[in-house]
């Protein structure tokens, strides 16, 4: 089987959540690679950083729709995460933060969507 067949595969069998943490978990492998680098290498870790950024605006906008499908309250929680990544990777930018604290986030969220209990930190 050719690796595009596999692929197509792998996509249809997936469900939204598993498509969901598997999002996650290439995005926050990538922050943990760019978390590697100097806070200098803007260059090196803003691939990363954006991402990041462009997949809680996402999950932002899907919330603010009216034909979502879940829970008021857990829509409102996930726009202000999404508000609260967008501020914080602007300060991890400059310098006045630091970038572990988006990988813990990004971390539980993949903690929540496996079923899997969160630990205290």
């Amino acid at each position: 089987m050719s690796l595009r067949a596999y692929q197509q595969t792998a996509a249809r069998a997936e469900t939204p959540r598993e498509a969901e943490y598997r999002l996650f978990g290439q995005v926050t492998r990538a922050l943990m690679e760019a978390a590697k680098l100097e806070p200098t290498d803007l260059r090196g870790r803003m691939e990363a950083l954006d991402w990041n950024r462009r997949l809680w605006s996402a999950l932002a906008t899907d919330c603010g729709d009216e034909g979502n499908l879940l829970q008021t309250d857990l829509r409102a929680q996930i726009i202000s995460l999404a508000i609260w990544v967008g501020k914080h990777t602007s300060l991890v930018i400059r310098g006045q933060e630091d970038i572990q604290d988006l990988i813990d986030i990004n971390r539980m969220i993949m903690q929540g969507l496996s079923g899997s209990p969160v630990e205290p930190a």
